[in-house]
């Protein structure tokens, strides 16, 4: 069942059409039918959740909140370098436009479930858990609307029918309801599920706290992320490389994910209506984005084990620099480094299968270090420029956290990999930053503590140790770098620190030439702005055209 519900793609449909159209149910069911049975109603949410594929493991996703910060450059294969460096971010981009559209078609969903939910004939018990389940989810997407866009159109009744006007809501309106909604889901959700990928209490909780950190309630966020920590069974991994294994997906680390199906047919990877062909789209794309090009290269050729390198983005250096991967484990466990030839025919003389092929560093290697070597190397002075900005974009460390060499095939789009959206050692950072904002600093050390005796090699856990004199917020954001890089919440983090202009400023030579003051808030799609009647009222987003 599709719901095609956004008000912005309605009117914009009917604009473009210059004939009646004639629609034909052949099942004769309608809405209001099928909603009020608990068979049709449960379709309901399990659409509500879909949305999340939209933007979790996806490359829009990605674009819109990895790239564009202090960790992320374009590689050479990047669609999108308006957002990976702000280079004329207009309203025309294409990822804000498929974005807004289906963030708010969920938002309408669920509203439309919460306003219908009292008919549909359920129990209870079953009545009270969806209606809370509901609640989360809108709360979910709108903290991504408001994020992103800001006061925007707000509204919480369904939109049936063409609605040709859009209001403008302050952002306080927006986190208001946020908190109440998300107040339902933690009064009312259970504590566990057996249906992987629903929320429950301590996923509400946990949403909840990264609430309470953006809008400057520490004492709270510190109270709920520590009640995830310690009240429901979770725990972090006992290595760091363990999360990112495709047979440990599942594990105790993991507070809430998409699971994306192992059956790719299962993947919506052919619907046309929900993903557009051409796109990647259906299960997880991430193991297409961050690596290398390595196929061009001599002994190499591409395969599962390598993956199908689409080579969007690349880290900076300044990422890079943050690890002393010497100790910690977290540097060998996210990048990948070395490549082992894999095709003798194009390999140099000498060279034989499995042996190293290429190297890529983030150090300068001089000639004499590689005089006599068969392999080749990609060294900082190759890859980046005196500045740290991308040099060769093409070949460099490379982000493997979401590599998968289940793949049946070599050129599979589709990895079943679940996408992480709240895992347990993002609590123990947001309870750290949440004591620091409260002034205390070795409570802060403690939980940061926590993470990273977990990352220590061993033998070097004594320097992985920090003390409260090494808490700062620009501490915490690098751990943040250091344990979440990839995870599609950094924009997210600069902004809610005001650290967002100076990182760029500071770390990210490709995106500071372009970035200004208002990127904080993203472009309106010009269809929108083109579909809405009232546009006195409804205006873009300061300085964007």
């Amino acid at each position: 069942m599709k719901h095609y519900i956004i008000l912005l793609l309605s009117i914009a449909l009917l604009a473009s059409c210059n004939k009646q159209l004639d629609e034909y149910n052949p099942g004769g069911l309608t809405t209001d039918q099928v909603f009020s049975t608990p068979d049709g109603f449960e379709t309901l949410v399990n659409a509500a959740y879909s949305y999340n594929r939209w933007w979790y493991g996806k490359e829009e996703g990605y674009s819109i909140s990895e790239m564009g910060t202090d960790l992320w450059t374009n590689g050479t294969g990047d669609k999108y370098i308006d957002l990976t460096t702000y280079y004329n971010l207009q309203a025309s981009n294409a990822v804000m436009s498929s974005l807004w559209k289906q963030l708010y078609a969920a938002v309408n969903l669920c509203n439309t479930g919460i306003g219908r939910i009292d008919k549909a004939g359920f129990t209870d018990d079953k009545r009270v858990m969806r209606d809370a389940e509901l609640h989360f989810l809108r709360a979910f997407y709108y903290w991504h609307i408001v994020e992103m866009w800001g006061g925007v159109h707000f509204t919480v009744t369904e939109t049936s029918g063409v609605e040709t006007t859009a209001n403008r809501t302050p952002v306080d309106t927006f986190y208001a309801q946020i908190f109440r909604d998300l107040e339902v889901a933690v009064n009312n959700l259970p504590v566990t599920t057996a249906d992987y990928g629903r929320t429950t209490k301590p996923v509400a909780q946990a949403f909840l706290a990264r609430m309470c950190l953006t809008r400057g309630l520490n004492a709270r966020a510190a109270v709920l992320a520590d009640s995830v920590i310690n009240n429901y069974g979770f725990a972090l991994q006992a290595k760091y490389a363990d999360l990112w294994s495709m047979s440990n997906l599942q594990n105790k680390e993991v507070v809430w994910a998409v699971n994306y199906m192992k059956n790719l047919v299962f993947d919506d990877r052919t619907d046309a209506s929900l993903y557009p062909a051409g796109h990647p789209r259906g299960a997880h794309n991430g193991h297409l984005m961050f690596g290398m090009k390595y196929d061009d290269l001599p002994g190499m050729q591409r395969d599962v084990a390598n993956g199908r390198p689409f080579n969007r983005y690349m880290p900076t250096l300044f990422m890079l620099n943050l690890f002393n991967e010497k100790a910690d484990s977290r540097y060998a466990a996210s990048f990948k480094q070395v490549w082992y030839c894999n095709y003798i025919k194009t390999a140099p003389a000498g060279m034989k299968l499995g042996d190293t092929a290429v190297v890529c560093t983030k150090y300068i290697v001089s000639n004499a270090d590689t005089a006599g070597k068969k392999y080749r190397v990609y060294d900082r002075n190759i890859c980046y420029n005196p500045d740290g900005g991308g040099k060769d974009r093409t070949h460099y460390v490379s982000l493997q956290k979401f590599d998968d060499p289940t793949r049946a095939a070599v050129g599979e789009e589709e990895s079943a990999r679940d996408a992480f959206i709240i895992r347990l050692a993002e609590m123990y950072l947001i309870a750290a930053e949440a004591q620091f904002n409260l002034g205390n600093s070795p409570k802060a050390a403690e939980y940061i503590n926590a993470i990273r005796k977990r990352a220590a090699i061993p033998g070097h856990e004594a320097e992985m140790v920090i003390t409260d004199a090494n808490i700062s917020l620009d501490f915490i954001l690098d751990e943040r770098a250091r344990e979440l890089a990839g995870e599609q919440l950094r924009w997210f983090d600069l902004k809610r620190t005001g650290k967002l202009q100076s990182r760029i400023s500071a770390d990210n030579p490709d995106a500071a030439k372009n970035f200004q003051s208002y990127h904080s808030l993203r472009p309106i799609p010009q269809d929108q702005i083109d579909a809405v009647t009232n546009k006195t009222v409804f205006t873009q987003n300061p300085s964007y055209q």
